[in-house]
């Protein structure tokens, strides 16, 4: 039995090298840093420099075993690293000078295997360059050349080493080379499909965000400028009759108090879809509908606005999305009469079809003058070949207005009334589909 080893001596033997393993890494990364923020001619010439002393001892040695002079050997050598202080620069012609100084060593000097490695680092540098056809034309125009001038200078069977040696010096650079450009090519093309891919899901995220604001802003305007528009009418009859009629005043502002609540409820409702937004069974939408179309319809009976109510066909059951695009686009139709119309009535027409519901939103007030509002469709104090606002309000409500009809896979139409007046009007899908 062989005596064991005393405890701890592994770890004494272990602890020098793996120091000496930790400095040597750190040592070769210190020097690819230095060569990343160097100018190309200093890491030109660092390789050069280290091309020659790596390959001086196999020149010396190969000149021994041919009987040669070693220092012939040796400056051939230095000579035909010198083109490779412009190797980043120039690769070609870079690879045409070192293997014509190889080729004036087979001819000027009795060196019968002379060291091309100048040579294999030229061409590894073109192959990187290059693309991959005129990366190996150049190595096997370079292999041609110097086999040719070996096979010449030394012919014999006992030349098949050198032949094959002058193979792998030159033929295998161009192989490594055309390996690490395609590696590059493929870390750069996988990049930038990575990059790509983070653009566009950051401009979905911002497409995202920006139809959220968009769905929020039309319920807030929805809410705050149909009360607000009621209020201030209440508010202007109440202050009308106070000293007249205080008992219709005092309703007046009944209906202020019941209306201030109602537009409250609202708004609470659509802060929950802020705040529990991402609650699955948190309601997506709030909840008005056409169901409550007859209570909104008497809110602006009773601010003074007389509004008519006429059905056709027989209604269906409406998608909720569908249910609540009417219910808007009536309601944003019937504050802008309200507050642009002056003394006016609208009468409200409900179509019910096969597959699509109509709605029709007239009334006979002065509005805005047909001649203001451009040539080509129009929005309400929007002219939308121009941009130009043409009324007092800020159009946010007729966009609104269209942006639901088109969310919900139908259309919105505009404009005034050729016997005066103003006219809106929608086609929804019974069942919402939206469009692409």
């Amino acid at each position: 039995m062989s005596p064991r080893e005393p405890p701890g001596r592994t770890a004494v033997i272990a602890g020098p090298a793996r120091a000496a393993y930790r400095g040597s890494v750190e040592m070769i990364d210190r020097f690819r840093r230095w060569l990343r923020a160097a100018s190309p001619l200093a890491r030109d010439l660092t390789v050069a420099v280290s091309c020659f002393t790596l390959a001086a001892p196999v020149a010396a040695a190969i000149a021994f075993h041919d009987h040669t002079t070693i220092s012939w050997s040796v400056t051939a050598l230095a000579v035909s690293c010198v083109p490779l202080i412009a190797r980043s620069r120039w690769p070609l012609p870079v690879v045409a000078m070192t293997v014509t100084v190889h080729l004036a060593q087979f001819v000027l000097l009795p060196l019968p295997r002379p060291t091309p490695a100048a040579t294999a680092v030229a061409l590894y540098t073109a192959a990187i360059g290059s693309d991959r056809r005129r990366a190996w034309q150049v190595g096997a125009c370079s292999a041609v050349a110097l086999i040719t001038a070996s096979l010449i200078f030394r012919p014999g069977l006992e030349n098949i080493p050198q032949v094959l040696a002058l193979i792998a010096w030159t033929l295998t650079p161009v192989a490594v080379g055309d390996a690490v450009r395609s590696r590059r090519e493929v870390l750069a093309a996988a990049m930038e499909r990575a990059e790509r891919a983070e653009r566009t899901k950051e401009g979905e995220a911002r497409r995202r965000v920006t139809a959220e604001r968009l769905r929020i802003a039309r319920e807030l305007h929805d809410v705050v400028a149909h009360h607000i528009t009621l209020v201030n009418a209440q508010a202007g009859v109440a202050h009308h009759l106070m000293r007249t009629d205080p008992d219709h005043a005092y309703q007046a502002l009944e209906r202020i108090r019941d209306t201030s609540r109602s537009a409250l409820d609202e708004l609470r409702a659509t802060v929950g879809l802020l705040r529990y937004g991402e609650d699955p069974v948190a309601p997506r939408e709030p909840t008005p509908g056409l169901d409550g179309l007859q209570g909104l319809l008497d809110s602006f009976r009773h601010s003074g606005l007389d509004v008519t109510l006429e059905h056709t066909g027989h209604p269906g059951a409406l998608s909720p999305i569908t249910d609540l695009a009417a219910y808007r686009i009536i309601q944003e139709a019937l504050t802008n009469t309200r507050k642009h119309a002056g003394p006016a009535s609208a009468r409200i027409r409900l179509d019910f079809r096969t597959d699509v519901l109509q709605i029709t939103v007239e009334d006979d007030g002065c509005g805005i003058a047909a001649d203001d509002r451009g040539s080509g469709p129009t929005i309400t104090g929007i002219d939308m070949d121009g941009a130009r606002d043409t009324s007092t309000g800020t159009g946010h409500g007729m966009i609104g207005m269209r942006e639901r009809a088109k969310a919900a896979g139908g259309t919105l139409t505009t404009g005034p009334r050729p016997g005066g007046g103003f006219r809106v009007g929608a086609e929804l899908p019974l069942r919402a589909g939206r469009k692409g």
